[in-house]
């Protein structure tokens, strides 16, 4: 890293809008196999909660020590107070909507031997009332940001993003989307997206070289007028297509321990360095070392700048 770029170069404020969950951790020792069925009996001994979803894409951002407001949807109910409890406490502005009618999204994992043995999730979908009111809100909110990020988990929070981007565009706001389905249209105008191969190759279908995927890149990435498109790519690394070509990066991984909420990660590093007047190509290769730091730590987790920049911020 070039010990004369400073950290940030410039203050943004960035709003991310998705799905709001929460994550929740049950830790335990397995030493015996159930005898009502062949699986593994958990002695929970530790439980932890961590934002997820959008949540965790805001909590990345504010690590990194930017001005972060989250919009969202959760329930009214003991889930939503922990979300709200802990974006106080990492300092993140919430905007969140509480429906009485739905309960908070929970991913509930269950982990032995640190390993995740099982993932239960409850999940509703919001109401077209709260809806209608978030994007109100979201209109309100936008002069006040430099950066939007729409964290799409295909939970119903984000079904008015075309209505977002163009909003967003038409106020020269920098607006990523890590996407999600089979069908990105609702995206276009956006100005980066961040797909991973599953997600990319539900949209243009297999490739058999890195021709063919550039040329599917490409084309896409055109079809949806965005400036750059960036392909996480997990042990291959991540690429980089915009109009100029494309840039690959390769993979800084040391070891992977968990992917979980890795594309998080990668989505809100390149949001604050491209917020904090990075190049492209530099805020991604930013992004890049940030996801291979976090995919060595257990469940949804973040990197700091001083793990991203130890030559500017030295660990004592």
């Amino acid at each position: 890293m070039n010990p004369t770029i400073s950290f940030p170069q410039k203050n943004s404020r960035v709003l991310v809008v998705g799905d709001v969950m929460l994550d929740r951790y049950w830790f335990g020792e397995v030493n015996r196999i159930s005898p009502e069925a062949p699986v593994p009996v958990v002695r929970v001994e530790k439980r932890e909660e961590r934002l997820g979803g959008a949540a965790n894409v805001a909590r990345n951002a504010a690590a990194l020590g930017v001005a972060v407001g989250l919009l969202g949807v959760v329930g009214q109910d003991e889930a939503g107070n922990a979300v709200e409890r802990m974006l106080t406490e990492m300092q993140i502005v919430s905007h969140l909507a509480r429906d009485p009618v739905i309960s908070t999204i929970i991913k509930l994992r269950v982990i032995g031997r640190q390993q995740q043995l099982l993932r239960i999730d409850f999940e509703d979908a919001p109401t077209d009332a709260v809806l209608r009111d978030k994007l109100t809100q979201f209109n309100a909110l936008l002069p006040d940001h430099d950066v939007i990020v729409l964290s799409d988990y295909a939970k119903g929070s984000l079904v008015n993003v075309a209505h977002m981007i163009a909003a967003a565009r038409s106020l020269n706001k920098l607006i990523l989307v890590d996407p999600k389905g089979d069908d990105f249209t609702p995206y276009k105008g956006a100005t980066f997206l961040t797909p991973n191969k599953s997600e990319l190759k539900r949209i243009v279908g297999s490739w058999k070289n890195e021709e063919q995927l550039t040329a599917k890149a490409q084309n896409l990435r055109a079809e949806l007028d965005l400036q750059g498109l960036l392909l996480t790519r997990s042990e291959e690394g991540m690429t980089l297509y915009t109009e100029q070509g494309q840039v690959h990066f390769p993979a800084m991984a040391r070891e992977v321990f968990d992917v979980s909420g890795a594309g998080d990660t990668v989505i809100a590093t390149l949001a604050v360095m491209l917020g904090s007047g990075l190049p492209v190509e530099k805020a991604a290769e930013i992004a890049n070392r940030a996801g291979g730091i976090v995919v060595g730590k257990l469940g949804t987790a973040t990197v700091t700048k001083e793990e991203l920049f130890p030559m500017l911020f030295p660990l004592s």
